[in-house]
């Protein structure tokens, strides 16, 4: 499994904490940045990891931002991404089993360092159930082909 991770500065903390952890469970990783607690924009950070999991460079992603709102927002601009944002471990099992999330989003100023570990795991533990909900997944899909250029 690869995971590719991405923050704006305010997200920088806690994902250098879950890269740390994913390390040491031996998944591997790509960092997209940012690197520098230097004040900067969640868009393009949320852009590198959505174009590394659309292509299947990785399977999955992880972006954090102070809420993790923004950058959920920034990613879902990209066909084919379903990023969630989850400050609970009951949503990050249901956005993989019922909505095939595929980038998860945290809030540093949201969630405690525990707790986010708990969630990622949870998330990348999760498998898609498939059934009636690839039918919702397939109606994303329509909603995306209509409006995508």
């Amino acid at each position: 499994m690869k995971i590719a991770l991405g923050s704006d500065h305010a997200g920088l903390p806690l994902k250098n904490e879950v890269i740390k952890h994913l390390e040491a469970k031996g998944i591997e990783i790509k960092d997209c940045g940012t690197y520098t607690e230097q004040s900067c924009d969640y868009a393009g950070f949320a852009l590198s990891v959505a174009e590394e999991v659309v292509s299947k460079n990785c399977d999955l992603g992880i972006l954090v931002c102070g809420t993790g709102i923004g950058i959920s927002i920034a990613a879902n601009k990209v066909p084919g991404i379903r990023a969630a944002v989850c400050g609970d471990t009951f949503s990050a099992h249901a956005c993989r089993e019922h909505n095939n999330a595929n980038i998860l989003a945290l809030g540093q100023r949201v969630v405690g360092l525990g707790l986010a570990l708990d969630i990622v795991d949870i998330f990348l533990n999760t498998k898609f159930e498939g059934g009636r909900h690839q039918r919702r997944i397939d109606g994303i899909a329509e909603i995306e082909k209509k409006y995508s250029k």
